[in-house]
């Protein structure tokens, strides 16, 4: 039952709102995103940004599924989840960051677990590679 009241919690606070920023460099983590992930033509903005198969709300829930539950000690936690939808339509280069190590692992787990293929970010009619951010909320009831 614990569980499940967690997971809802969870699902009631995911904050999973796409983010665009005009350049790569201009993220807020940027610095640490370099180290981590292939950055040189990705970009930020699109014609089209890139869009999980049933929009974001189906995003948010098969996230939620796929999230591991974590012993959380404090009560709230931020994240942000970066990853670059390729060309292709494929996830790589999944990277979160957050104030709680744990809860970080399990989000980019989460975004792994999903095996889905999206539809890639359109600029002038050609697909680009589309680094997607979203920030994470969890608060603890």
């Amino acid at each position: 039952m614990k569980k499940m009241i967690f997971l809802f919690g969870l699902f009631c606070s995911l904050s999973a709102t796409a983010q665009e920023f005009s350049s790569v460099s201009q993220l807020p983590d940027y610095a640490v995103l370099k180290t981590k992930m292939k950055l040189d033509d990705a970009v930020t903005k699109a014609d089209t940004p890139a869009e999980f198969p049933g929009g974001p709300e189906t995003f948010k829930k098969q996230f939620a599924e796929k999230m591991d539950v974590i012993d959380v000690k404090s009560n709230k936690i931020n994240t942000r989840v970066y990853f670059i939808v390729e060309k292709t339509g494929y996830v790589r280069y999944v990277t979160a960051i957050s104030d709680n190590k744990q809860h970080g692992h399990a989000a980019e787990v989460a975004v792994r677990r999903l095996y889905t293929k999206w539809k890639p970010g359109m600029v002038n009619g050609e697909p680009v590679r589309y680094l997607c951010t979203f920030p994470l909320t969890l608060k603890k009831y």
